[in-house]
């Protein structure tokens, strides 16, 4: 990725500094003196790195592998993602940022607060500490974690994914157990001068999610999410790291500094939107008439210049056409000042739609469902969700494809890995009869058919990675050179197309 070891040095120092000048402006921000470290230091570098991964590489590869995006004609930046691959070497800077620079500050964080009995923060650390390493195990499926950052450790165990979720619901219940909600919490930027009660309902989510993820293959947390539910203390809010961004270089939201500025002396054009999303939430009739648009479509896309909205296919850059260069395709919506959503309530209400479909329970299934798309839109600062709800009606009988398709369109101007994420879990959308290169024959300009497509369905990218191969989704990446490279207890690949422990 062009930027992303200089966004996140950036990030870092504008985390350090933006907290009212804790540090003297002669100190490398990213170098404080012992005496000066404190978690109101150290949590906001934490989150900004967390920030700068999670809301750029992470959306980036998570929209290509999601088929929200593909990349523009006659560039490549990109290409690989949108053929469904990815090396060990391009995810290396992200491992190494949420590792080092993430990680490694929340247990500075967490001892610190320990120390002090400042549970509020204890519990700000942890949970950015799970949503962290829950994001790490969903792209790789093993890590180091119970040996990871042990003094003399240097060749840190690869934990399987199993073992990591069941750690960190218990530092979750550790931490949830040491507060009541009324705790300060230091310095951050997620709930600026809020108490520990908000910490809490986003703890609360994340340990739904982590479990509704987890329940084929671990169903003995059922007794759990039970109680958690009926508990019902969730956010009210999305999570977003919102409010903190400026129009000033090294301040960008991540996403749009690596895509849409053009402070870093770049004009290139790489993502663009996918067909599969734009025939989902734009459908049209044998004749070219409009049947269906999707309220949120222009809060999660702008029309091309022609004022239309286009989709472009997967795997392919190959085009020299005229015709399809850069003002033929839509592009995501962006602005310096997007938020970086970490957890939504959609989501929440997603999770738990599926939570009573699984209980049988239709009736509270479908209003949780229909909550979701309510959420969902407000989110995308639209309204008219009954109509998304009678295109997309709730189906008990198939609620997994229900839910697993309108998660899919929700998620894609909010938070394309885990619509990625949840893609591998449910198994919807699905692949169809539709492959890319009947969509567009690379050979042909004028091949591109984009309505050949059907709504909410994927399609084999146009020279799909052949260890991938036809009708498959990319299920886990190689594990990061920047790890396996130094340490001899990295184990054996176990090849893109098996699942990790949650999947199917």
């Amino acid at each position: 990725m062009k930027k992303i070891a200089l966004i996140s040095t950036l990030l870092m120092g504008l985390a350090v500094a933006s907290c009212d000048s804790y540090l003297d402006i002669n100190q490398d921000p990213n170098s404080p003196s012992e005496g000066s470290m404190s978690p109101s230091i150290i949590l906001p570098a934490a989150e900004m790195n967390l920030a700068g991964s999670y809301g750029n590489f992470l959306r980036i590869t998570g929209g290509y592998y999601a088929q929200h995006y593909g990349q523009l004609f006659g560039t490549s930046n990109y290409l690989d993602y949108s053929q469904f691959k990815m090396s060990a070497t391009r995810s290396s800077g992200t491992y190494t940022q949420l590792n080092q620079r993430t990680l490694k500050n929340l247990k500075f964080v967490s001892e610190m607060a320990k120390e002090k009995a400042d549970w509020g923060s204890y519990l700000a650390a942890a949970t950015l500490r799970a949503f962290t390493y829950q994001a790490l195990v969903d792209c790789y499926g093993e890590v180091p974690y119970s040996e990871a950052f042990v003094d003399g450790v240097t060749t840190p165990k690869y934990d399987d994914g199993k073992d990591i979720y069941a750690g960190i619901l218990a530092e979750l219940d550790e931490a949830l157990s040491k507060v009541d909600g009324s705790e300060t919490v230091a310095t951050n930027f997620l709930f600026p001068g809020e108490d520990a009660s908000a910490w809490i309902q986003f703890a609360n989510a994340l340990k739904l999610k982590i479990m509704m993820r987890e329940i084929d293959a671990v169903p003995e947390v059922q007794a759990a999410l039970d109680v958690l539910v009926a508990e019902g203390n969730f956010p009210e809010d999305d999570i977003a790291y919102a409010g903190c961004w400026k129009n000033e270089s090294g301040q960008m939201s991540p996403f749009f500094a690596e895509e849409f500025s053009t402070a870093w002396g770049s004009n290139q054009i790489n993502v663009v939107a996918n067909v599969a999303i734009i025939n989902t939430m734009y459908q049209m009739d044998g004749n070219g008439n409009v049947t269906y648009e999707d309220p949120r479509l222009a809060a999660y896309f702008d029309k091309n210049g022609s004022g239309e909205y286009t989709g472009t296919i997967s795997g392919s850059n190959f085009s020299t056409s005229d015709a399809y260069k850069a003002a033929y395709w839509c592009r995501p919506k962006a602005s310096y000042d997007m938020p970086v959503y970490l957890l939504t309530v959609a989501e929440t209400d997603f999770f738990l739609s599926e939570y009573y479909a699984r209980k049988g329970d239709a009736a509270t299934a479908e209003q949780y469902y229909k909550d979701a798309i309510d959420a969902s839109c407000a989110t995308a600062g639209v309204t008219a969700s009954a109509a998304i709800a009678t295109q997309f009606p709730y189906s008990q009988a198939n609620y997994k494809q229900s839910i697993g398709v309108q998660k899919w369109i929700a998620l894609a101007g909010i938070n394309n890995f885990e619509a990625w994420c949840e893609m591998r879990r449910l198994d919807y959308p699905t692949f169809g009869s539709v492959s890319g290169d009947q969509l567009y024959d690379n050979s042909n300009d004028k091949s591109y058919k984009p309505e050949m497509l059907p709504p909410a369905t994927l399609y084999t990218p146009i020279q799909v990675e052949d260890k991938v191969g036809s009708n498959k989704l990319l299920e886990r990446w190689p594990y990061a050179e920047s790890s396996s490279s130094r340490n001899s207890n990295t184990p054996e690949f176990k090849g893109y197309t098996t699942p990790i422990f949650w999947g199917n």
